[in-house]
Order: C-alpha cells, then sequence, then structure tokens
C-alpha cells in the first residue's frame, strides 16, 4: 500500500460542534440524512437471498437463523464503516482504492468487484424475471426483457435526484416487509424454536454450502462500494458540522435500514421453515416454493410471495446498477450511462435463462461468489478506515478495529471452510 497522503480536506477540518440528539423534532431533523442505508438495505433483501434463505429454511428448518443475525451486525458495522469512509475523505472505497494502492493491486481488487457486482446482477435480474414469469405466466426470457425495461425506467428517475429514486426504492421495501408480515401471521410458526435458533450457532458440512451463501447474500461487497459513494450526495464542502451530523445520521440509517432487511430475512427462512421443512416438502425451486405455498397457506399467501420477489427483483437491480457504476467509475474513472450498464450485465443472465439453468441454483452459487470475495472488499476498507492520516477524527477507534477485524476472520474462515469441503473434506 502506498503511503497515504495527508488527510483529505474533509477529515482534517476542525473539530464539529459535538452531536447531540433533542428530542423535540428529533425525527424531523433526522429525516433529511436518511435515505442512503436503504438503498444499499434492497442488496440485503435481493432474490439471492431468497435462494439461501428459501433452501436454508426448507432443508434445515430454523437452525440457521442464527447466521442471519451473525450477518446483520457485521453488515451494520461493515456499512457504517463504508459510509464513515465516504463521510471523511469525500471519496468512495472505489477512488480510495485506485489512489492509495499500486496500479497491479488496484486492478485486481477491480476484478474481484466487478466479479461480484456481476454476481449481485445476476441474482437480482433473475429475481425480477421469476417475479414476472411467476405473476402472470410470461416465459422466462421474454419476462426477463420486461423486467430490464422495467428497470430502465426506474434508472431513468435518477436525473430528478438521489431522492427520488430513494423513495421509490423504500416503497419497493416496504412492499416485501409487509408480504412478510403477513407470511409469518399465516404460517405460525414456533417461536421458542426460532428464539433459540437466532442465539444458538449450528453448523455442519452438510448446511456450510448455504450458511456461507446466506453469508455472501447478507454481507455485500457492492454494497460496501455503493455505501461510501452515495453518502457524498448528503455533504457539503466546506461544512463540518453539517458533515459530521451526516455521519451521526449515518449511524442511524444504517441500523434502521438492515434491522428492516434483517427482519425480512428472517422471515424468510421462518416462513420456509414452518410451510416447507415443518410439512416434509423439499423444495428445490423459487417457483415450486410459490407453487406450494397455495396448497399450504392459500392463493393470496402465493401471490403476496409473487409481488414481493417481484418488487425485490425490480428494486435490487436498480441498486446493483448503480454500484456496479461507482465501482467502475472508482477505480478506472470511467463513467458510462446507467442504462449502458445495466444492459450489458443483462447478457449473463440472459444466456442462463435460455440455456434452461436451474434459477434457483445459480442464485445461490451467485451468492457464494460473493462471499468470496468478501475479504478482499472489507481488508482495504479496514486499512483505510484505521489510517488517522487519512480520516483524521473519523479514524476508527482501538475496539473498532478489533471488531471490524474479528469480522474479516471470520469470513475468511468460513470461506476456508467451504474451500475445504469443495475438495472433498469433512468436518
Amino acid at each position: 500500500m502506498r503511503e497515504l497522503s495527508g488527510q483529505s480536506e474533509l477529515a482534517s477540518t476542525p473539530k464539529a460542534h459535538p452531536f447531540r440528539w433533542s428530542r423535540k423534532g428529533a425525527l424531523r431533523k433526522a429525516v433529511p440524512f436518511m435515505g442512503p442505508a436503504f438503498l444499499v438495505s434492497v442488496g440485503y433483501i435481493d432474490p439471492g437471498n431468497w435462494a439461501t434463505n428459501i433452501e436454508g429454511g426448507a432443508t434445515f428448518g430454523y437452525t440457521l437463523l442464527w447466521v442471519l443475525l451473525l450477518s446483520n451486525l457485521m453488515a451494520i458495522l461493515l456499512q457504517i464503516l463504508a459510509a464513515k469512509l465516504g463521510v471523511a475523505t469525500g471519496k468512495s472505497l472505489a477512488e480510495n482504492c485506485r489512489e492509495h494502492f499500486r496500479k497491479p493491486v488496484a486492478f485486481f481488487l477491480w476484478i474481484t468487484a466487478e466479479l461480484a457486482a456481476m454476481a449481485t446482477d445476476l441474482a437480482e435480474f433473475l429475481g425480477a424475471a421469476l417475479g414476472i414469469y411467476i405473476l402472470f405466466g410470461i416465459p422466462m426470457f421474454p419476462a426477463a426483457l420486461i423486467g430490464g425495461a422495467i428497470t430502465f425506467g426506474i434508472l431513468l428517475l435518477h436525473r430528478y435526484g438521489y431522492r427520488v429514486v430513494e423513495i421509490v426504492i423504500f416503497s419497493f421495501v416496504a412492499v416485501v416487509a409487509f408480504v412478510y408480515v403477513f407470511e409469518i401471521f399465516l404460517a405460525k410458526p414456533d417461536w421458542l424454536q426460532i428464539g433459540y435458533s437466532v442465539f444458538v450457532p449450528r453448523l455442519d458440512s452438510s448446511s456450510l454450502f448455504v450458511a456461507i451463501g446466506m453469508l455472501g447474500a447478507t454481507v455485500m461487497p457492492h454494497n460496501i462500494y455503493l455505501h461510501s459513494a452515495i453518502v457524498q450526495h448528503r455533504l457539503r464542502p466546506g461544512d463540518p458540522e453539517h458533515n459530521h451530523r451526516v455521519y451521526k445520521y449515518s449511524i442511524v440509517d444504517s441500523t434502521a435500514a438492515l434491522n428492516i432487511a434483517w427482519f425480512i430475512n428472517s422471515s424468510m427462512i421462518i416462513m420456509a421453515a414452518s410451510v416447507f421443512f415443518a410439512n416434509g416438502y423439499g423444495v428445490e425451486s423459487i417457483e415450486e416454493a410459490y407453487a406450494t405455498l397455495t396448497p399450504l397457506l392459500g392463493g393470496f399467501a402465493s401471490l403476496a410471495f409473487a409481488i414481493a420477489l417481484l418488487s425485490s427483483g425490480l428494486s435490487s437491480s436498480v441498486t446493483g446498477t448503480m454500484a456496479g457504476q461507482y465501482i467502475l467509475e472508482g477505480f478506472l474513472k470511467v463513467r458510462i450511462a446507467l442504462w449502458i450498464r445495466r444492459l450489458v450485465t443483462m447478457v449473463p443472465a440472459l444466456i442462463i435463462i435460455g440455456m434452461g439453468i436451474d434459477a434457483l441454483k445459480a442464485l445461490i452459487i451467485s451468492q457464494v461468489v460473493l462471499s468470496m470475495q468478501l475479504p478482499f472488499t472489507i481488508i482495504p476498507l479496514i486499512l483505510f478506515t484505521k489510517n488517522k492520516k487519512l480520516m483524521g477524527r473519523y479514524a476508527n477507534k482501538p475496539i473498532t478495529n478489533v471488531l471490524v477485524v474479528t469480522v474479516a476472520v471470520i469470513i475468511i474462515s468460513l470461506n476456508v471452510l467451504l474451500l475445504y469441503q469443495a475438495f472433498g473434506g469433512e468436518f
């Protein structure tokens, strides 16, 4: 890593007034700063999560709920650090990598980030196509084209400002959350088993692949790049007090948004465990999950499931495209139109659909790819946010460094276990 140049302008500004909560009008004051984490949170409930959560719940019951709790805690920490990096330096994680690493290292990191973005796009685009196929009975290939067209339309809202996009995306998140509240109400799960499984880890060789897929689907590399970039739209150059508020509210924003995403992900496992696992149904595809819900919970439950899947696929396709754009621009200083980026990343999904490859398996594999890339995103994030010259007053405290290094060790260890299993090892 190159010697970091002096503090950024934002990080080196004089210390702002201490941030204080005010009960009166606290919500009103917070609203203008909220939004970036909700854009990011969509990636945590994208169709890749549906695939791994349904597979985990239907095959292993409630036993992998602890993976989601652990993943969510790690995700909150990482997203707060990503936002802090954007606030302190005025640059995204990709831009910082380009500026502070040697060219071969930065190029390698760009390749891994692009692969992660492609895996994300695959999951999100397949999910949108599946939602259209299930809802309207349109064959997958034309459904994928329709999903792409709708995504293009949403991306056009970008010209009216990020706030408009944030409102649209939040509406999609609200739809998915409402659907899963409804699904859990119908499923009547075992709450004692749920409580036990959330806090007591259980893992063996049979569940490792799905558990790591859940980790990759929850803690997503492209979201870290995205958050460090979009938080800058809230900044005011030369106004350290305002920018400090942006950072403080980004903590609230991230905690609220990602806990909502955790609730939705946990609800997916709870629904699959209560409905499929408890009744002995081995669900091997999202389409099968939809079809099985009708006789078990009724037609309206399956319809709501399909609506939520479509909402998830469309919204995450938008944010995934934005993340890919920031990665490309940050590493290479290359900017292309968002619709061109979306068009290019549609190709792998269209190939998979055209070849008739099972969508659920493709989604799960895409999430494992994300998990394998995570160390190459987390390690640079740690190096930057712990550096006092770069971050100034925003540099990590010792306890934060301990926590984030622990997160990195957990993720890398799980990936080593996955490789061990892939080469025939058992434990």
